[in-house]
């Protein structure tokens, strides 16, 4: 009789040892797979404040609203640098590079972060910070 009540126990409480938790804030979950940037090209010089980016991403889902549809730059000092919008899925082409040329940064942006969203889920996923050349 004790074990059918241990059972029943461990059964309800969700696991041996452990309650669900709610996940902090910010977290997120397993199966809530963003697109990733997994690589920065960046191009340009500092006299000219212009720069141009090659931006390398993996979007994990098959479908199209699961793929990631932009991509944006934002400066250390929260402010947004570009942005480009993906106008199709790309799903025959994991990952994919896209561009975006002509950036005009300030001088005091010394690295960038890159991010990739979906429509499902938004900006986030793994971010690319890179220093800008020459600063």
């Amino acid at each position: 009789m004790k074990m059918i009540v241990a059972a029943l126990l461990i059964f309800l409480m969700g696991g041996v040892g452990s309650i669900a938790q709610p996940l902090p804030s910010g977290a997120q979950k397993a199966t809530q797979r963003f697109p990733d940037v997994i690589a920065v090209k960046i191009r340009g010089t500092k006299e000219t404040q212009i720069f141009d980016f090659d931006v390398t991403i993996s979007s994990p889902y098959d479908t199209p609203a699961r793929y990631a549809d932009a991509f944006r730059l934002q400066g250390e000092d929260g402010k947004i640098y570009g942005e480009r919008i993906l106008w199709h899925d790309h799903a025959d082409e994991q990952p994919f590079t896209r561009d975006l040329y002509g950036v005009k940064l300030p001088a005091h942006v010394k690295f960038i972060v890159v991010q990739a969203r979906d429509k499902v889920h938004g900006y986030g996923g793994t971010t690319q910070k890179s220093p800008i050349p020459g600063r």
